[in-house]
């Protein structure tokens, strides 16, 4: 346990920072199991819908660091190509 004074105020920082970012990575990965839930329901409209909303929170999970400009890319990708594939 730290005693200096801004070590402390460090780790109270850190854990606020470390539960936004899991509240972030969390909302992230909900949408995109949504969306690939959708993806084998079969139903185009639906399915983009929740693309898009897959697409929203992985590009807010990236503008607020919690992963990376390229993974967020390739996951982008990813998830565009199983959409392509639902007819």
């Amino acid at each position: 346990m730290p005693n200096i004074k801004s070590a402390i105020k460090r780790v109270s920082v850190i854990e606020k920072k470390t539960l936004r970012n899991n509240m972030v990575k969390s909302a992230y990965k909900t949408a995109v199991k949504s969306f690939e839930a959708a993806v084998t329901d079969g139903d185009k409209a639906k399915t983009e819908v929740a693309f898009k909303n897959a697409v929203k929170k992985i590009d807010q999970a990236s503008a607020k660091g919690v992963i990376k400009k390229n993974t967020a890319a390739r996951k982008k990708s990813n998830l565009a190509k199983k959409l392509n594939e639902v007819k």
